[in-house]
């Protein structure tokens, strides 16, 4: 309704016109000015920058990311932009006063069609862009073999009138050929030319061209000889490549994408003993909601009542379904399986996990890795010089055999044309990042799979992610006398279960069994130290020994064997609350496996000297320290690093964040806390800790073949390049060697998506 009554009727008339005209479009673009239109992929970044998502239609290669980006930043009104190819998706940051249906205009003045970035889009566009590909190699699979049928009367000894209508015949047919199924060569080439950037479609538009050109002219003249059938196939080849390479795209982006999709439209909500069908969007934090056997959680949330299995593999990788009970936290997007459960919603909409994975998924598609910069600029620097020595080749050929010279630069255009050059490492970065996403490693910075093959040390933190981090409450130690009024154990505990239910530290859900009986108001997370808060009108502190500790009394620990909480109020010490942890199933081996991989493994814990010694000495860990703060754990981190270490940390608490920023690669927890996870290189989604030397290895097998993928594009191109200028490659077998070559390094690619 908000779209009518501002006067927007036409907005998803517009919309759904995929076809349309670029002046047609024009005229409409304005829409794109308006607040409601903007609100579904428009945000505020400050008050005078805005960030939009957008989709763009037209993307074919890497190289279009690049002119699209060095055409936009030609505006001063344009702050940033990002573009990936993998996804279509563009991020751009600009003056919110500027007009962006000018930033439209300006974009699709160089032949791209933005639209906003939403789930229903991007699978319009996928449909549309892999219809209209197999279209296009259908045009020319179908000329190929009709001129190629034609070609043989032409070879075999045709003259006179029929080798004119042969001729014609093979021009009617390969036309469409040319205009139709190679445009998108042309179209890339122009533009790349427009921005004086060169990329690998503009050899291959020169030779489409030069040779369809030659023929027609050959043709018309009755002279010459004409090569239909080899431009034939060679744009036939060409797009099956791209075609391959299109479909582990669209393979990949959907492993990372469309997340939301996974979300139920309603939710069951029960109010006053009540069951109510709402809207997902309508609930809020503190509802409870009943989730039936089959149903999606519409929410993140923590079950109230019940009993029941969780699937989780579309979020986290594990086939194995998941036990939920009473306390237990679920997460919107996963399954239930066989039993109702009833759970209050902790976090709904853009602050749930599924969304927090979301995002972390499209900044990851964001990021350019270097090895994919680096084979850009190979290629660009491979297609300058191909093009001045097949000036030279032809130079020689016109002063040697000039009735051959033409065909030969032909044969050289086609054959060391780099397409395999170009697809060779964001082929195996693709497929790889989408094998770790399988086994729950959500890679979210471009650099992960490149550091990860020099990583020679491991430091962990130890709650939450060497343990568990779901402690239980082991011991409740009274400071106070029995009279006191606040002497009790259900008291305590429900006091401290109230100054941490805002917390999402792991120490936090030791006391989900007694929260509600108290509200606790105007709470303080202090780092590394508790929680201080409002209770029954008294100030609470719950934390460290040194944090809560109430006129700095001398106190005494009662063991090193469990993890101490000191609650107190302003006045006096109330009590010692005693928790216990226990060790990751795979924990031990973990380090078994890194050690044995030559790389070192460190400790670093907030936690009692006596519990991390234990710790370290069951798990075989010879490095560790204590009672470590924030900036002790980044001191630590920088002292390995300046010694020559790649250090990859493990974390999950907001006391990480400082060291995990500074790694050369992180991985935070799935439980970590939101502020982790962005400052994290990767998440792992599943807590399975087997996955990180899964990964080590991934990456040293991603690195193997993209040198191997590398190393073959330049072989092949250095052979083929002077047999094809000594004359003894036609142009027909120089396509099939060229597509070939594309096909090798993508299929060699793809064996990391196993």
């Amino acid at each position: 309704m908000a779209i009518v009554d501002g006067g927007l009727e036409n907005f998803y008339q517009f919309r759904t016109q995929a076809n349309q005209k670029a002046d047609q479009i024009k005229q409409n673009l304005d829409i794109y000015n308006l607040p409601e239109v903007q609100s579904s992929f428009v945000i505020s970044l400050t008050s005078d920058t805005r960030q939009a998502s957008l989709l763009l239609e037209g993307l074919s290669c890497a190289a279009c990311s690049w002119l699209i980006e060095s055409h936009l930043k030609k505006n001063p009104a344009v702050k940033s932009v990002l573009v990936n190819v993998t996804t279509h998706r563009c991020t751009l940051v600009w003056q919110a006063d500027y007009p962006l249906s000018k930033i439209f205009q300006s974009l699709i003045d160089i032949g791209y069609f933005p639209r906003p970035a939403t789930d229903e889009q991007q699978q319009e566009l996928i449909k549309k862009e892999n219809r209209l590909a197999l279209f296009r190699i259908g045009v020319a699979g179908f000329g190929s073999m009709q001129v190629m049928m034609v070609a043989v009367g032409l070879y075999t000894g045709a003259t006179g009138f029929w080798m004119d209508f042969l001729r014609w015949l093979s021009l009617i047919v390969a036309t469409p050929v040319v205009f139709f199924s190679a445009k998108p060569f042309f179209q890339n080439a122009w533009r790349s030319l427009q921005q004086k950037h060169l990329i690998m479609d503009v050899p291959v538009a020169l030779a489409i061209g030069l040779a369809y050109a030659a023929s027609v002219f050959a043709t018309v003249t009755g002279t010459g000889e004409v090569y239909f059938e080899s431009v034939s196939m060679f744009t036939f080849f060409l797009l099956l490549g791209r075609y391959v390479e299109l479909r582990a795209r669209h393979h990949n982006r959907l492993a990372f994408s469309n997340l939301a999709q996974l979300m139920p439209l309603t939710a069951c909500c029960i109010r006053d003993e009540q069951e109510e069908y709402l809207p997902v969007t309508a609930l809020s934090v503190g509802d409870q909601v009943l989730v039936k056997p089959g149903e999606t959680f519409p929410c993140d949330g923590r079950v109230l009542e019940g009993h029941s299995a969780v699937v989780e593999s579309l979020l986290t990788g594990e086939s194995q379904a998941v036990s939920k009970t009473i306390g237990d936290f679920v997460i919107a997007g996963t399954l239930n399986h066989h039993s109702p459960l009833k759970i209050q919603v902790m976090a709904v909409g853009a602050d749930t996990q599924l969304s927090a994975i979301e995002k972390l998924a499209v900044q990851a598609s964001e990021d350019k890795p270097n090895q994919l910069v680096m084979a850009d600029r190979i290629a660009q620097f491979f297609i300058a010089r191909l093009l001045i020595f097949c000036v030279l080749v032809m130079g020689f050929w016109l002063w040697y055999q000039p009735e051959r010279a033409f065909w030969i630069t032909l044969s050289v255009l086609v054959v060391t044309c780099p397409c395999a050059l170009a697809l060779s490492i964001p082929a195996a970065l693709s497929a790889a990042t989408a094998s770790l996403r399988k086994q729950g490693f959500l890679v979210t910075r471009g650099h992960v799979i490149e550091t990860l093959t020099k990583v020679n040390r491991v430091i962990f933190d130890k709650t939450g992610t060497l343990t568990k981090g779901q402690f239980v409450v082991n011991q409740v130690k009274l400071l106070v006398s029995e009279s006191h009024e606040l002497a009790s154990r259900e008291t305590i505990l429900s006091i401290a279960a109230a100054i941490e239910q805002s917390s999402n530290h792991p120490l936090a859900s030791a006391f989900h069994h007694w929260f509600g009986k108290y509200i606790a108001v105007n709470a303080q997370q202090i780092t590394a130290e508790g929680v201080e808060a409002i209770v029954e009108k008294k100030r609470f502190r719950l934390g460290r020994i040194e944090f809560a500790n109430a006129g700095n009394k001398k106190l005494e620990l009662p063991d090193d064997q469990h993890t101490w909480l000191l609650l107190s109020n302003q006045q006096e010490n109330i009590a010692l609350i005693g928790l216990q942890d226990e060790l990751r199933p795979d924990a031990k081996q973990l380090i078994e496996n890194l050690l044995q991989q030559n790389i070192a493994v460190e400790l670093i814990s907030g936690d009692h000297p006596a519990i991390v010694s234990r710790v370290a000495n069951e798990l075989g860990i010879q490095d560790w320290i204590a009672a470590a703060k924030p900036e002790d754990k980044l001191l630590q981190l920088k002292k390995r690093q300046a010694e020559g270490d790649k250090v990859l940390m493990l974390g999950d608490g907001i006391n990480d964040i400082p060291v995990l920023s500074g790694a050369d690669v992180s991985v935070a927890m799935a439980r970590a806390s939101d502020l982790a996870q962005t400052r994290a290189d990767a998440v792992l989604l599943n807590n399975r800790l087997k996955v990180v030397t899964d990964a080590l290895s991934l990456a040293d097998k991603t690195h193997n073949i993209m040198q191997q993928n590398l190393r073959y594009s330049l072989v092949y191109n250095l052979l083929a390049l002077p047999l094809a200028a000594a004359g003894l490659v036609p142009p027909w077998a120089a396509a099939i060697g060229m597509t070939a070559s594309s096909l090798i390094v993508i299929f060699n690619a793809l064996r990391l998506a196993r």
